[in-house]
């Protein structure tokens, strides 16, 4: 039995979007690793700066673009402030998690990356944090190395050390996996990797939003988040990278806003943050970001996260129970996501049952075909938590899943 540890029918009230039904049922949205919906709190913000603030930022001398400059400013601090960087000049807003590796990996192949070199990813990664290093290897004549997993869904900490040489540039992991939901030893490995002076990025779309995350302690060089899986807009994120390395790397996409100087000879790159902020920012969006993160914080991370984990653990009893239903990622403290498949079904053909039920799940290979291939199957269910989901709507999924496992018997 779960003991809330934070107010859930006040928190359900701020989401307009859990009241309504689908086909004739009570929503139950369950797809919270793809996207979380947004609070109230956040859609006014939204509305508020269109209404009253709407201007390009950073680029104009009149009263509009300088209020709109300094919110969109104080959203950088808002998330400085969350993740624990050292200075709002280590956080670049981008369009997302994977906008932000892309960002990275076109600055790291310009630079840091050659050929011969190496890039360590672990076989859990979302295609985000695996297909543009394998892209940049290709293209540069770099090797990609992969750190597997064992069938708990547990990373084979003891292959790093074996995967980490002189050539190695980086490693890339995911901090929770979107589909395992294995939380993995960041801290732990960062040292590793630091111990060759290997820089490391953490990929923390699942983590930021279910349990306080702190870049200084974790010791990461670069951590990269999305807004719409933080209860935030889509097209907005976050490249978290330390001063010193965002000071060495050349910024990797070009154009206004980004630079210092520019003649027919030359260009020079502007100061941090802004040398990686090429072009017109998703304003409206940064600014539903700090707004999300202040309603974070309202409620307390450390509450949200044990809320989840309360969660999980509820719903991996009531799941593993059920004959013929196999569970993908069993390692303790495993958040957010539960990935499965009924013996004999199709992952589409669950999904489809349950949403006649109002039960929303995601089906597919989740952008982590990897992992499907690991485990022998082509597709799985996934069923993913947020702070306004509850017992009832797990055990609403339990008979969904019954219901699935006779009719397509």
């Amino acid at each position: 039995m779960i003991t809330d540890t934070i107010d859930i029918p006040a928190i359900r009230a701020d989401f307009p979007i859990l009241a309504r039904e689908v086909r004739g049922r009570p929503l139950v949205y369950l797809d919270n690793a793809a996207t979380t919906h947004k609070p109230l709190s956040v859609l006014e913000e939204v509305l508020a700066f269109y209404r009253d603030l709407n201007s390009n930022v950073h680029r104009g001398a009149h009263s509009l673009s300088e209020q709109a400059s300094d919110r969109y400013e104080a959203a950088r601090e808002t998330v400085r402030r969350f993740i624990g960087a050292a200075d709002a000049c280590e956080v670049v807003f981008t369009h997302g998690t994977t906008d932000a590796i892309n960002l990275l990996a076109a600055s790291l192949g310009e630079q840091h990356v050659g050929a011969g070199d190496e890039i360590v990813v672990t076989e859990m990664e979302h295609h985000s944090n695996l297909v543009p290093w394998q892209k940049l290897c290709a293209r540069i004549g770099a090797t990609l190395k992969i750190v597997p997993f064992d069938e708990d869904g547990s990373l084979r900490t003891e292959m790093l050390e074996s995967r980490l040489t002189e050539r190695t540039r980086l490693f890339a992991l995911t901090h929770v996996s979107n589909v395992l939901g294995t939380v993995n030893p960041v801290k732990e490995l960062v040292r590793l990797a630091h111990a060759r002076d290997i820089p490391v990025l953490v990929d923390a779309a699942q983590s930021v939003p279910r349990f306080p995350v702190d870049v200084g302690d974790l010791g990461c060089d670069f951590l990269v988040v999305s807004g719409h899986k933080m209860y935030a807009e889509t097209g907005i994120g976050v490249l978290y990278g330390r001063a010193e390395w965002l000071r060495r790397l050349p910024a990797g996409r070009y154009g206004g806003g980004m630079v210092a100087t520019v003649d027919w000879e030359r260009t020079t790159e502007a100061d941090l943050p802004f040398k990686f902020e090429a072009g017109t920012p998703n304003v409206a969006a940064a600014v539903s970001l700090d707004a999300a993160i202040r309603y974070l914080n309202a409620i307390g991370m450390e509450a949200v996260a044990e809320h989840e984990r309360q969660l999980m653990r509820y719903a991996m009893r009531r799941l593993t129970e059920l004959d013929g239903v196999r569970v993908y990622g069993e390692t303790a403290g495993k958040c957010g996501a539960l990935s499965f498949n009924l013996d004999g079904a199709g992952a589409y053909d669950v999904a489809l049952i349950l949403d006649t039920l109002g039960i929303a799940v995601r089906s597919g290979t989740h952008c982590a075909q990897p992992i499907m291939r690991h485990y022998g199957v082509n597709t799985a269910v996934r069923a993913s938590f947020a702070l306004y989901n509850t017992t009832e709507e797990i055990d609403a999924l339990i008979d969904g899943v019954k219901r699935a496992r006779a009719m397509l018997r």
